[in-house]
């Protein structure tokens, strides 16, 4: 398994579009430099009045499938 840091910031009114199937994918810049690419249904449980802000880790198999996705506390 490996694991990915990223932070994210999206509106309530951006995130509404992929909630709406406008866009089916989010991609996102790991905290060491990768660009990776995430289901937008994915991040519904994150997902505030305010959007989804936060910093977050990913994990995937070795086939790169998402294994899990979860909100960190920001590193200090």
């Amino acid at each position: 398994m490996r694991h990915f840091y990223f932070n994210l910031s999206i509106s309530a009114t951006d995130y509404l579009r992929y909630y709406q199937g406008a866009a089916n994918t989010v991609i996102v810049h790991t905290h060491n430099g990768l660009k990776l690419s995430l289901p937008a249904a994915s991040l519904r449980q994150f997902v505030t009045h305010s959007g989804i802000v936060g910093q977050f880790r990913i994990t995937v198999d070795a086939q790169q499938r998402l294994v899990a996705l979860e909100r960190v506390p920001p590193s200090s």
